[in-house]
This record gives structure tokens, C-alpha cells and sequence, in this order.
């Protein structure tokens, strides 16, 4: 592992599986630094762990950053836009291996046979390792660019005000081809943020009714049902909330049969957002302007 010479596979098979036991008790994924920072409550970090690269980047940070690389390649870790979640394999794999060694040991073992079967594989043992540690590197870096990314965009989005958020969210939908018929002005709206067509004159069901709110929390179920109570039989409705939505909100949604409904959190909407970006107006992208950086990104 590079950088981490000092540091045994026993070692950092006790601290992924820490960290795969702190991710399980959380269903819907934690952010990547808060998962570390919570591990590193939990165990005693060594001296070398503790101390720092000339980034000021935490040695243990890098260590089990690396360790879950293989993780992801072993089909037991997913990550997306900074947010780590165990998928079932990863916690079939917990229990079949309570060993720490045996249970990084496998995944390791799991992350060479998927290395073995891309194309143009380095054979000598010495220089795979020296490619796999440099893959890991290169994946690393791609974990901290859009990790960082990501942190400053959320912020973004949800410092933004809330009549400006609509206006975002209006912006989207007609970039996506509808037409927005109406928004709601400041003051009471009624449980409507946004109305929008699929033709110009509105004469072609559905209608789209949209409710947006800019909130940290999640949305609960009951205020779902709310929503869904002005819904009309040939209404679609698109619930957007910065702060997610509780489970029982998302299976209310899930399981309708009467009434057509989507929930939309904030990592779906900056997805459409970046999606349809090539369609928006030149206003409409500074509500949220975007800007590609090209860089080496790790191997798929």
C-alpha cells in the first residue's frame, strides 16, 4: 500500500472492518469524513497514523481511504459524491469473515481477481504492485476532488434562498423540454412551488406540480401525504427536498397506486442539473454554474 509501509494488512483489516461496522448502522450511507473521523473515536491510532503528510492530510485518513478501494472493487463498498454505503455483499462479507485479516485478506483477493481480468495487465508481481498502489493513488485523488466538489456545491445549494432555489428548479424543468406555466410569488403557496406542461398551452395531460423545499431535515411521510392530497388524477408530482426523505416517506411514494408522485433529494437534482446543463439558458446557469476540470480519473 503506498505510503503506508508501516502499517500491517492486519492493521488495516481491523480498521475497514470498524469502518464497515460504524457504515452498516447507517442504511442510506454517511459522508466519507464523517464515517473516518467517527473510527477514529473508536480506536487508538498509532503514532504514524496520527501524524502527517506534507498535504496536512491525516496519515490515518489516507490508510483507510486506501483500504477501501479494494473494498469497492470487491463489490462490498459504494461510493457516490462522497457518501460511502455497504452494499449486501459487504455485510454477508462481515459475517462470513470476523477475522480482521481474513476479512481484508478476501477482499484483497477479490480486488486481484478483477484486476486480472482487465485487459493489459502487468504480470511481474513487482511492478503490479507498484501499479495497483498507483491505481490506488489515482483513485484516491478522484475520492478528495469530488469529495471536495461536492461539499462546496451542497453548500451552495442549500445557503441558496428559497425563492431563488425555485427559480432554480423552474430553470431545470424547462430544460428538460416543459413548460413552466407558473411560480409561486412569495407568501403562502399552498403546497405548489412550481407548475409546468409538456405543451405550451397545456391542452396534453400530465400536469407537473411541484413542491420544493429547502430544508436540513427530511421530509417525513405525513408531509408526502400532503402533497399528494392536491394531486389531481391527471397530475404528476415532483417533491424536491434538499434534506432527503424519511423511509417511510420514500415507500409512501413508492407503493402509490392512485397517485403519481417522484422525490427528488438534493444529489438527484444537481445529477439532472449537470445532465441537462448543455440545454439551459445562459441565466439559468448562473443560478449554479458549472465548470469540468479534466484529470486522470481511476480505472472503472
Amino acid at each position: 500500500m503506498a505510503g503506508t509501509k508501516e502499517v500491517t494488512r492486519r492493521r488495516v483489516g481491523e480498521l475497514i472492518r470498524g469502518l464497515f461496522e460504524i457504515l452498516i448502522q447507517h442504511p442510506e450511507g454517511m459522508q466519507a469524513r464523517d464515517a473516518i473521523d467517527q473510527l477514529a473515536r473508536r480506536v487508538t491510532l498509532t503514532e504514524h497514523e496520527q501524524g502527517s503528510y506534507d498535504s496536512g492530510t491525516r496519515r490515518f485518513d489516507k490508510i483507510v481511504r486506501f483500504g477501501t478501494v479494494d473494498c469497492v472493487k470487491a463489490g462490498w463498498l459504494q461510493k457516490s459524491k462522497g457518501r460511502w454505503i455497504v452494499t449486501d455483499a459487504g455485510r454477508d462479507a462481515l459475517k462470513t469473515y470476523p477475522n480482521a485479516d481474513a476479512f481484508y485478506g478476501r477482499a484483497l483477493e477479490l480486488y486481484r481477481a478483477w484486476r486480472a481480468a482487465q485487459p493489459a495487465v502487468v504480470a511481474e508481481d513487482e511492478q503490479e504492485s507498484e501499479a495497483i498502489g498507483g491505481a490506488r493513488a489515482v483513485s484516491i485523488t478522484f475520492e478528495d476532488a469530488e469529495e471536495q466538489a461536492w461539499r462546496e456545491i451542497e453548500s451552495y445549494l442549500r445557503q441558496m434562498p428559497p425563492y431563488e432555489f425555485q427559480e432554480l428548479v423552474a430553470s431545470l424543468l424547462r430544460a428538460m423540454s416543459y413548460h413552466v406555466s407558473w411560480i409561486a410569488p412569495p407568501g403562502k403557496d399552498g403546497g405548489i412551488d412550481v407548475i409546468a406542461l409538456v405543451d405550451p398551452l397545456g391542452t396534453r395531460p400530465p400536469r407537473i406540480k411541484v413542491q420544493v423545499k429547502r430544508q436540513q431535515t427530511t421530509v417525513a411521510v405525513d408531509v408526502v401525504r400532503s402533497f399528494m392530497a392536491v394531486l389531481g388524477d391527471d397530475d404528476v408530482g415532483l417533491f424536491i427536498s434538499t434534506g432527503g426523505f424519511t423511509k417511510d416517506a420514500a415507500e409512501e411514494a413508492r407503493t402509490q397506486e392512485k397517485r403519481r408522485v417522484m422525490l427528488i433529494d438534493l444529489e438527484q437534482l444537481f445529477d439532472l442539473w449537470v445532465q441537462h446543463y448543455d440545454k439551459l439558458s445562459d441565466e439559468a446557469r448562473q443560478r449554479l454554474p458549472l465548470k469540468p476540470i479534466h484529470f486522470l480519473a481511476p480505472e472503472p
